[in-house]
């Protein structure tokens, strides 16, 4: 069973997307190679839900962090082994007949395949070395990656390692181009093959623990399902240059976190942090915090920016609608889950806003195996679920400076107070402006 998400929810928190700005794919994406980027993708689209997994993978993650080492292979030299490796027919006949093949073709016809069969031969030899004295490097005693280090060390037989320790690649005959075509494209082929694996494997985990260092991300630890717990210490958003840090934990007791402020004092902000943060924990990945403990969760849903469809006549309000009856139904199959909803049903009067609002959280509250944020500018909704013992409310503040509001973007323990959007409208003389312009055009005429 795979971590569940939905399109949604993956633009609401920016997660995908090579070309997308500001992507969270994009942060990690400093692979040296296509296949490490492709790799990359693939862990992206597939979060983890095994417990031992994801901690297997951040530790070694971190262990790539630890060493600090560049990937090895220059980027050309690996595209030229992986061009070569692709263009093997399979069988050992008929690897050795294309070779002639080429080679007949380049004196006949002046075809130039052999040649870049010979080249192919060079650039894996090349590449072996290489891997070899990588290889040295990281396997230290007693790190997470020994079984993989391991594996590639195993490749190197004591054939394979007098092969490419002895021989002069850089002018082959005929003869030897014959024999190492063979041995590389037929008798190493699933060794070689596996250690490219190995090796895109070692490119995603370099690049992304390269992230961590930049970002000053930490490792999340993944505990069991079954505990319903979420602890984070100083949560911020990793696609902000200077961001404000947030400290929040969420269990089965109080498991709704109902959040308060004004417009721009960063609840949109807080919330995404979370939902990525949590994103990142199940792909072993390094999370924006200090530190996180976090129960493995079924999967998550985001209600940030829904948009109406036209198409199929929706309003937003219908839209919004529609999207809290689905994950109402998934929450109620008793799946695990993280809930992020920012400004339930904005898009409707605010007296049935209200209404929604205090009964949708109250009914969500009462699956105590999910986890739920929900923001609101319906302070009053607050006020009333305030005997609610499983619900924390906290508010990001508004402070005023000569009647300018100025935003701290730090969690506080409350309901928020403010009421400050006349105040800016009249900072901004959006009504003066408007009497102005009417004025102006009264003396006109």
């Amino acid at each position: 069973m795979s971590f569940i998400i939905d399109k949604q929810t993956q633009e609401d928190l920016n997660l995908l997307g090579k070309f997308k700005k500001n992507s969270i794919i994009n942060l990690f994406n400093q692979t040296h190679t296509r296949r490490g980027e492709l790799l990359l993708e693939r862990m992206f689209m597939t979060p983890l839900q095994d417990t031992e997994q994801i901690n297997q993978r951040s530790s070694i993650i971190k262990y790539f962090e630890d060493i600090d080492i560049e990937f090895p292979v220059p980027n050309s030299l690996y595209s030229d082994v992986i061009s070569y490796i692709e263009s093997s027919s399979g069988s050992k006949l008929s690897t050795v007949l294309g070779t002639i093949s080429k080679k007949i073709n380049f004196f006949i016809v002046g075809d130039n395949s052999f040649e870049i069969i010979q080249k192919g031969i060079v650039s894996m030899a090349k590449m072996l070395n290489i891997v070899k004295e990588f290889i040295d490097k990281i396997n230290l005693s007693d790190n997470p990656y020994q079984a993989q280090s391991d594996e590639i060390k195993s490749i190197f037989d004591n054939k394979l390692s007098a092969i490419i320790a002895n021989q002069n690649f850089g002018h082959l005959s005929f003869i030897q181009t014959l024999r190492y075509d063979k041995l590389f494209r037929y008798s190493y082929r699933y060794q070689l093959g596996r250690l490219i694996e190995i090796l895109s494997e070692i490119d995603v985990f370099i690049a992304v623990s390269k992230t961590a260092r930049v970002k000053k991300m930490s490792y999340a630890r993944a505990i069991p399902k079954e505990e319903h717990s979420t602890q984070i210490k100083d949560l911020f958003h990793p696609s902000l240059k200077t961001p404000v840090s947030n400290s929040v934990s969420i269990n089965r007791n109080k498991n709704i976190i109902f959040l308060t402020g004004a417009n721009m004092a960063g609840k949109s902000t807080f919330m995404k942090s979370y939902g990525i943060a949590t994103y990142l924990a199940h792909m072993g990945f390094p999370v924006p915090a200090k530190d996180m403990t976090f129960s493995v969760l079924d999967g998550m849903y985001t209600s940030i920016n829904v948009p109406d469809n036209i198409a199929l006549g929706y309003s937003h309000f219908y839209a919004e609608v529609l999207r809290v009856k689905h994950v109402a139904e998934e929450v109620s199959k008793s799946k695990n889950m993280l809930i992020i909803f920012d400004e339930l049903f904005k898009g409707t009067n605010v007296k049935d806003a209200f209404d929604a609002t205090v009964s949708v959280t109250e009914a969500f509250g009462k699956w105590d195996n999910c986890a739920y944020i929900i923001s609101t500018h319906i302070v009053e909704a607050g006020e009333v679920l305030l005997n609610n013992n499983n619900i924390q409310f906290l508010y990001l503040p508004t402070k005023l400076d000569n009647n300018r509001p100025l935003y701290t973007y730090k969690l506080e323990q409350g309901i928020s107070s403010d009421r400050h959007g006349m105040m800016i409208i009249n900072n901004e003389r959006i009504v003066e402006i408007i009497q102005d312009k009417s004025e102006t055009i009264k003396f006109d005429k």
